[in-house]
């Protein structure tokens, strides 16, 4: 029975200690994915780039082992409680191949049914056996599948003339589709892919070539307008530095750069070993219970920790690739490295090392991987050798102690909005970004509502007019933030009801007297918004506490799952020092009111138009999700008698939203994508491309040039310049002055100074190109709560008798 330990929603199984339960539906794991290097390219569907870090090759850990006793633990704490038997080996074998080839390119049919013959209801048997052989064959033949592929690519790409002027058309989703037959069958689909990989590059070159005409243009127009001693000049390094770059791309071939990315791909699966293998095996293995169980590495485990508590002990560094090396792309504020001072932006990693052992050269190695070398543990030493960005032909050494890096840009953050006078009564909005519930689970020094309720009292303290809580994007997190952070904004009561295996039925309750914050509130969702999101947001509506405005529904995760250290469950004499762990679901959650957010989600009051409405996002989209059903509602008192407004408002917002242009061009181009979508194929001819290319830039250009004129136009009628917007941070909440956004820069936003990519990345603020300086979904929401302030303010009678008037 889950029980309630101090501030941690735990499980406490027979055989082991007591292990923190969450909710979450972000994956933390790089699986085989088709790499997207340019957009719109078909690429896209032509690659499989194998991205996880092999094991230490010290490691003794029996996988045989591991695979077994995942297997009966998937058994004995899924939800399902089901037998790992021929029909879930059936799914495993299709979710193995279809993670290493799911656009069906790689594989051909004669191989699936050699697949299917050896191995569609014998995986169970040999997993409980111990055989992991089955995994490392199926691997092997792939992988040499993804070689004999590269080398028709490489002859291919050397003799044939692609002159993209057939009527043929490439599928973009193949993953249902059939694999081809044979070899024949699948070299005439890789013709196809081919053709669309060199005509994705050449409308890269045109679209290259177009944007630096534009930009020599508007350089020539700025040198103009200024005297020549008065321009701005880069230093004669960094001209050179970007120079150089500029000339090794336009040095390579269409066919050489198509070329580099299949051969980065073959190097990738080459990296990988038998504890990588095994991980991709059982995580298939897992998700044929529900898409949610999942096996994670060592690795993954420690990047999941990551992302919970939002903090790593490492250097402080952001790393990226160029040209094969990790280059530092970021520097934490007050990190080690930004302390230490040697480490600086642009610089080239080229080697690490432990203390006071030898350097591993690093140039061509996975980026995953260096990150790995350079974190550790607090207190130790690692050194790095690295080409200066000032100066590249030189090589220095750098020593770092490694110690805590607080991850800030993703903690809850806030703004204080001040609504121009020409919309009406100016008001206060209090508007809290929150990107996920974060969690220290172990230590409990990192909280997602202590976080967010000293923002709040700050916004209260400014003495706002109503709340939006921003929960668009939010993919979940700990179950017991969800519970607290519910608990500032209603009194004690239940928040959720869950039911495990056996059908027991237990709730969770918010404990505080009364709620800290009771004003006006909205709270904001899309699509991405998931699982403790949806907790939140389902708790506030049936409460009737919050309005809640967004997409017409979020993910639609309603399942609890928890994590299970896989040597806690072998034989205590066994090699297990790399066995992983296992994200098992033991329970479905519920609404208070009896719903399930399983599959439906959380459906708003008010919807606004929205891209994500047609794509392919949810649970609903998701392999083997558990039903939706329902349960008995708890008892509990709503926040307010008096009903929501809920007619009146969506009238009054239907009304924006037609009068709106922004809204209208998302409906709009919804519709094109969605019929996109339907078609799911791509021309082969340059001559449609271009022209699609050319309308949708026209139709881009159309639209920015119509919001420019529509902001001018507001512009020159408002008086005090728009919407004014003040942030607060965890570092500025408690500062006696507010900081106003044009004194608001990236650094105080992420807590990191990254390095300029481009002389245009002197960014505008988010929404600045909008009319009233406010992006359309916020400005919605903003007018939405001023009527729900309005008419929140009339009584049932009052808004009768003005009716009747």
């Amino acid at each position: 029975m889950p029980l309630s330990v101090g501030n941690r929603w735990t499980i406490q199984p027979a055989n082991h200690k007591i292990i923190n339960e969450y909710l979450c539906t972000q994956r933390y794991k790089d699986k085989p994915f088709y790499m997207i290097r340019k957009p719109l390219s078909i690429l896209a569907a032509s690659l499989a780039a194998v991205t996880l870090t092999a094991a230490p090759a010290a490691s003794d850990t029996n996988f045989g082992q591991v695979a077994m006793h995942v297997a009966y633990m998937l058994q004995s704490q899924h939800y399902s409680h089901r037998d790992f038997d021929d029909e879930l080996s059936a799914k495993l074998l299709q979710n193995y191949l279809n993670l290493l080839d799911f656009k069906h390119v790689f594989f051909t049919q004669e191989d699936v049914d050699g697949f299917k013959a050896n191995y569609e209801t014998t995986l169970d048997d040999q997993v409980l056996m111990r055989n992991i052989s089955p995994a490392i064959e199926i691997y092997d033949i792939y992988k040499k599948r993804v070689e004999e592929r590269i080398a028709f690519i490489k002859k291919t790409l050397d003799s044939h003339k692609f002159t993209f002027d057939s009527d043929r058309k490439v599928e973009l989703k193949r993953d249902k589709a059939p694999y081809p037959k044979n070899v024949a069958e699948q070299d005439k689909l890789w013709l196809d892919i081919l053709e669309d990989n060199m005509l994705q590059e050449k409308l890269i070159d045109e679209a290259k070539a177009e944007e630096a005409k534009k930009k020599a243009e508007k350089a020539a127009k700025k040198a103009a307008e200024k005297p020549a001693d008065s321009a701005a000049k880069k230093p004669e390094g960094e001209v050179k530095k970007e120079v150089a770059n500029e000339d090794k791309e336009k040095d390579l071939t269409p066919q050489q750069r198509v070329m580099k990315d299949y051969d980065r791909l073959i190097e990738s699966i080459n990296e990988n070993d038998q504890e990588t293998v095994v991980d991709y095996f059982l995580s298939c293995l897992s998700s044929a219970y529900d898409p949610h169980t999942e096996y994670m590495s060592v690795q993954e485990t420690d990047s999941f920790n990551i992302q919970m508590k939002h903090k790593l002990v490492g250097i402080g560094a952001l790393l990226g690739v160029v040209d094969d090396v990790a280059q530092i792309q970021g520097i934490v504020v007050g990190g080690p490295a930004d302390k230490q001072g040697d480490l600086t932006l642009n610089d080239k990693i080229t080697g690490v090392a432990q203390g006071d052992a030898e350097f591993v050269e690093t140039k061509y190695m996975k980026l995953q991987k260096i990150v790995d070398m350079i974190r550790g543990k607090e207190g130790s030493i690692v050194r790095m050798r690295v080409n200066p960005a000032a100066d590249p032909t030189t090589t220095k050494i750098v020593t770092i102690t490694r110690g805590p890096v607080e991850l800030k840009e993703k903690l809850a953050n806030a703004e204080l909005l001040l609504t121009p006078s020409e919309l009406g009564k100016p008001l206060k909005v209090g508007w809290i970004n929150l990107s996920s519930f974060y969690a220290d689970m172990e230590d409990g020094t990192v909280s997602t509502t202590d976080d967010v309720q000293r923002l709040l009292s700050r916004l209260m303290k400014e003495s706002i007019d109503g709340l939006v809580l921003d929960l668009r994007g939010n993919g979940g997190g700990s179950l017991e933030e969800a519970i607290r952070l519910t608990g500032l904004f209603v009194p004690s009561g239940p928040v959720v009801q869950a039911k495990d295996w056996r059908g027991t039925i237990s709730f969770r309750e918010c404990e505080n007297e009364k709620a800290f914050y009771s004003g006006p509130m909205i709270v904001l969702t899309d699509k991405t918004s998931a699982s403790a999101s949806e907790i939140l947001a389902a708790a506030l509506q049936d409460y009737h506490r919050a309005l809640i405005v967004g997409d017409k529904s979020t993910f639609g995760k309603g399942t609890v799952q928890t994590i299970l250290p896989v040597e806690r469950f072998m034989p205590f004499f066994a090699k297990k020092d790399r066995a992983g762990n296992l994200k098992v679901t033991i329970q479905k959650f519920y609404r208070i009111a009896g719903g399930s957010t399983q599959l439906k989600g959380v459906e708003p009051e008010l919807v606004l138009p929205s891209i994500r409405d047609v794509l392919d996002i949810g649970e609903g989209s998701a392999e083997n999700p558990l039903p939706y059903d329902t349960i008995p509602a708890q008892k509990y008192n709503l926040f307010t008698k008096n009903p929501l407004p809920i007619e009146e408002l969506r009238k009054r917002m239907e009304e924006r939203i037609k009068a709106n242009p922004e809204f209208q061009n998302v409906i709009d181009e919804s519709k094109r994508l969605k019929e996109r979508i339907d078609r799911n194929t791509l021309s082969l001819n340059l001559a449609e491309r271009e022209k699609d290319s050319k309308e949708a830039k026209q139709r881009r250009e159309k639209q920015e040039a119509e919001r420019e004129a529509r902001a001018k136009e507001i512009t020159a009628k408002i008086k005090d310049g728009g919407f004014k917007t003040y942030h607060l941070t965890l570092d500025n909440v408690d500062k006696a002055d507010l900081v106003p956004e044009s004194a608001f820069s990236r650094e105080q936003s992420t807590g990191m100074r990254m390095a300029k990519k481009s002389d245009d990345e002197d960014a505008e603020p988010e929404g600045s190109q909008f009319p009233y300086g406010i992006e359309p979904v916020k400005f919605e929401t903003v007018n939405i709560l001023r009527d729900f302030l309005e008419l929140s303010t009339k009584t049932p009678t009052t808004a009768k008798a003005e009716e009747k008037k």
